[in-house]
């Protein structure tokens, strides 16, 4: 099943994509939850009535599509997870998960746009596999993390080099508003199984810059998994950002840093694909 949240008629509700239509789940399942984390702390019988559920649809080209989770309870990325991006950069090997926070603010649709921050010039893309929890917990063993885990979709974690770099944590440097993209759809489980296997690619303006298979992941899923929910409670809409391959512009020589205008779409194979433009930060962004 490939769940999406979508605005059409100026509401937002959720969905079930079907090909080229969405399947208005307001209308087909008055019964369910109309926002994704609620949909997904509802459990598998919600999930269910939402695989099944059919009625009003709308054409896919007639609606916009927002991150399938709108507001993420916890964004947690993982950095240097692939060998040839670890390559690249000349850093060691990490013995554990490299693991830092996005704000649940960066979060933007799968087709919307990506500011070029008024701070800096030095803005970056990784195309990354993300990993959605389905359900709170804690203490999940590596053999059990697919019981988890609700589905996948396509991350851009949108990077501003100078900013990450400023301080070992990196988080203010990947937050910035609009830097992760996310969709098209949760993708459930039983469509892509664990997520491992799926050919991943980027490109900016039609140019290949990553070409990889998740298969790469150093730490796989699974393994992330366990590794957080070590530490602190999963709950239902957290997305893990798994990691990139190589090929990022910071990387390149020259850099080939985005600048507005610049178009850059990601496709995971089984997920679909996402694509955003570069536009320069607006003055009107500061909000007061």
């Amino acid at each position: 099943m490939r769940l999406v949240t979508f605005q059409e008629s100026g509401t937002t509700r959720l969905g079930r994509l079907d090909d080229q239509e969405v399947v208005d789940l307001s209308a087909a399942a008055p019964e369910l939850p109309t926002e994704m984390v609620a949909l997904l702390e509802a459990g598998p019988d919600a999930l269910a009535r939402a695989a099944g559920a059919d009625g009003t649809r709308f054409p896919l080209s007639s609606v916009a599509l927002h991150s399938p989770v709108l507001r993420p309870p916890k964004i947690l990325a993982v950095g240097l997870n692939y060998a040839d991006h670890i390559a690249e950069t000349g850093m060691a090997k990490p013995e554990f998960p490299m693991i830092f926070n996005k704000q649940s603010t960066s979060v933007t649709g799968p087709f919307d746009e990506i500011h070029r921050p008024q701070v800096s010039d030095k803005l970056d893309y990784e195309g990354e596999l993300a990993v959605v929890i389905g359900r709170r917990c804690r203490h999940v063993p590596r053999d059990r993390a697919h019981e988890v885990i609700a589905g996948y979709c396509i991350a851009n974690d949108v990077s501003v080099r100078d900013w990450q770099m400023r301080v070992p944590t990196m988080t203010m440097g990947k937050s910035f508003d609009t830097h992760c993209p996310l969709g098209p759809a949760l993708v459930t489980t039983d469509e892509v199984g664990d997520g491992s296997g799926l050919a991943i690619a980027t490109w900016v303006n039609g140019e290949i810059r990553q070409q990889s298979n998740t298969k790469e992941l150093i730490f796989d899923s699974a393994t992330l998994v366990e590794h957080l929910s070590t530490a602190f409670t999963l709950e239902p809409g957290d997305v893990i950002s798994t990691g990139t391959p190589g090929g990022v512009a910071a990387a390149m020589k020259p850099p080939q840093w985005l600048i507005a205008g610049d178009v850059v779409k990601i496709e995971i194979e089984g997920l679909g694909r996402i694509e955003n433009t570069v536009v320069n930060e607006p003055d009107t962004a500061t909000g007061f």
